[in-house]
């Protein structure tokens, strides 16, 4: 199993960006880097991303088929026709089956909410539903957050008399779509839309933009349910999505629907501190919970409801069935444990039980994603059949290699990342080599699995003011995450179990300034660091108030033991980028004559650079040996034939050398001071 010791880290060397445009404007150097780093380096950009408003909003009707689905729906509430709002189980389809309920009801219609069980219809239209549908009076069907595919279903519906108004956000397969009144996706064929990126609920809720014609009473309107659907299904927040989503959380930190407030005081949730976070991590879990084990139309009755009394019964009903799930996930982890039986794979993971909870198996996915940096996918089998959740890692795309596997499969939907399934069983086999023999021949390019935005020399500019405008940046998540900041060789003064050794609370010594830290999930033991080592740590800083004291807490994100090695070598190639990085080990005159007497006068240097660091003086940093060695070169005081340090040898000099006066030292100094 991999340790948290073996990741990969990405720690930015160079000097950071700070547009003079940005402070001039007024905006504090932590947050004018992160600007700068997420493409705003004007004042102008800035406002926009931080403060842009209902401008950031587009036109419903710039989506391809909006018009035609517009048109239809106006005519349903002329007539009075009895509509369907067909939806799916987990949380983006939850809100968004909800929202359009809400608004044609509101219309005078009478509407039928209905949302597939997930464990014996599974995803997506299913004829016997479209004709119980139908025997109930519904002459139009509308979809939301599903439906792209479903070609042989709108057929059928369309042979019982029922119209189809398609509305979906995920991938179209080969151009077919379906033979439907209007199909509402910004990924079909021929979308012109600025933001192709919006969630099943942020189309059905640009479909009621659209017939309502005033975006801004549906925003006031539906906002929270349209942020908690874009957030639980990890769309990118930035652009119009971005500004969907802080209107979402300031409805519902001050005016919730019923549901919500009840989920949200059943949570516990820090009202105070309410962001993107809280929805992924309290909000969306619950309403999921209910989707995975076959219950969602509780979820969505929940957030239908308006009195108070009956939304608490239900929020507690659903936090109930999260722990449930929970209880069914753990199972199934230790299964999929015991299938890997300690073995690391070298491919993506294809697993399949007939134990399993169809409902569940995504998360499980997840998490060996997660853990072994591959696709993961988990099939449930039923006798011939099996329904399988697919997971991506590392930008994979997984849509792209199930239709390059379609063969072996009955079929399968979803998105770059995450995807779903069906398949005979006695197909497993061919379709785990064919998925492997792609993955193999498209294997994304490694990534680290720390990625710092920011690496910090001195602790000074994590003040509170700093700290506190990072906030400005909310709400985080896809594409916008929050920065992690990164100090490296900082010395660990203090490293305590909390929580009964669940989590850890370290101290750090950084330059003259002394800094707090947790770090939960993890333990000094797994991170293989102890008190009074030299670490690296990642984090994100945040102002930590505690009876009337406040201060900067570091929420870290990763430790472990200092690693020299990348700074070294860029230093040792050259790279003139890194120098700011590296002033703090600026060399003194005493260094270079440790090197010199270390050698006895007659240097010969390895020509890798773990040899290098292998030959340096004992108690002398890695990253200050280097740089009197290439101090040393740029002197002439170490010679090679193609002028590199590897391999170089040390010359007696006809003259004094002056080291001093390099370059190489010159700007280190100035980068110090």
């Amino acid at each position: 199993m991999r340790t948290l010791r073996e990741k990969e880290w990405d720690i930015p060397f160079t000097r950071p960006e700070i547009p003079a445009a940005l402070t001039e404007a007024g905006y504090g150097p932590l947050l004018a880097a992160l600007l700068a780093l997420r493409g705003c380096r004007t004042a102008e950009a800035a406002r926009e991303m931080l403060d842009g408003g209902p401008e950031l909003l587009h036109d419903p009707l710039g989506i391809l088929g909006m018009d035609v689905a517009r048109r239809r729906v106006l005519q349903a509430i002329e007539r009075g026709e009895a509509v369907a709002v067909y939806g799916d189980y987990d949380v983006d389809g939850i809100t968004a089956t909800c929202l359009v309920t809400d608004y044609l009801r509101s219309r005078g219609l009478r509407v039928h909410p209905y949302i597939p069980d997930r464990n014996e219809e599974g995803y997506g239209l299913n004829c016997s539903a479209l004709e119980s549908l139908r025997a109930e009076g519904v002459s139009l069907l509308i979809t939301v957050d599903c439906g792209i595919t479903a070609v042989e279903e709108s057929e059928f519906g369309r042979s019982l008399g029922m119209d189809m108004v398609i509305t979906d956000h995920h991938e179209c397969k080969d151009g077919e779509l379906p033979d439907a009144v209007a199909v509402v996706d910004c990924k079909q064929p021929g979308d012109s839309y600025p933001n192709g990126a919006l969630a099943g609920v942020g189309v059905a809720f640009k479909l009621v933009c659209a017939v309502d014609g005033d975006a801004e009473a549906m925003l006031a309107r539906y906002a929270d349910l349209v942020a908690v659907g874009t957030v639980a299904d990890v769309m990118p927040l930035v652009d119009e999505n971005r500004y969907l989503v802080r209107r979402g959380l300031e409805k519902l930190e001050k005016d919730p629907l019923p549901g919500f407030a009840a989920m949200l005081k059943e949570a516990g949730v820090d009202m105070r501190r309410l962001s993107a976070a809280t929805v992924g991590f309290s909000l969306a879990p619950r309403l999921n919970a209910a989707g995975r084990l076959g219950q969602a139309e509780r979820a969505a009755q929940l957030l239908m409801c308006r009195d108070p009394d009956e939304a608490a019964s239900l929020a507690s009903s659903l936090c109930e069935l999260n722990r449930q799930r929970q209880s069914i996930e753990i199972e199934i982890w230790k299964q999929a444990q015991g299938m890997l039986a300690g073995q690391t794979p070298d491919g993506p993971i294809v697993l399949a039980s007939e134990n399993w909870h169809q409902g569940v198996i995504g998360i499980a996915a997840s998490r060996l994603a997660e853990q072994f940096s591959v696709p993961a996918i988990m099939i449930c089998l039923n006798g011939e059949h099996g329904k399988g959740s697919c997971r991506s890692y590392g930008g994979f795309n997984l849509f792209e290699a199930l239709s390059a596997c379609s063969e072996h499969l009955i079929g399968f939907g979803g998105h770059a990342l995450a995807a779903g399934l069906n398949i005979r069983s006695d197909r497993l086999e061919d379709f785990r080599r064919a998925f492997r023999d792609y993955y193999l021949r498209n294997r994304p390019e490694p990534q680290p699995e720390v990625s710092c935005d920011l690496l910090l020399r001195s602790a000074d500019v994590l003040s509170i003011q700093n700290v506190r405008e990072l906030d400005r940046l909310e709400p985080f998540g896809n594409m916008n995450p929050k920065p992690v900041f990164c100090f490296s060789g900082v010395r660990l003064e203090a490293a305590d179990p909390v929580g009964g050794g669940r989590h850890l609370r370290v101290r750090l010594v950084v330059g003259s300034a002394r800094l707090d830290g947790i770090l939960f999930g993890r333990s000094a033991q797994e991170l293989g660091i102890r008190a009074g080592d030299t670490v690296d740590v990642a984090f994100t800083p945040q102002v930590n108030e505690f009876r009337g004291h406040v201060s900067v807490q570091l929420v870290l994100t990763d430790a472990r033991p200092h690693d020299p090695l990348p700074l070294c070598r860029r230093i040792l190639d050259g790279d003139e980028s890194v120098r700011w990085a590296a002033a703090d080990y600026c060399p003194e005159r005493g260094d270079f004559v440790r090197v010199w007497r270390g050698g006895g006068g007659e240097l010969l240097l390895p020509d890798s650079a773990e040899a290098i660091l292998a030959s340096r003086p004992t108690g002398m940093e890695p990253e200050r040996y280097c740089l009197c060695l290439m101090t040393m070169l740029e002197c002439g005081l170490l010679q090679s034939a193609d002028g590199r340090v590897y391999g170089a040898h040390s010359v007696v000099p006809e003259e004094k050398a002056d080291l001093e006066a390099t370059a190489l030292i010159r700007t280190l100094r100035a980068f110090r001071n």
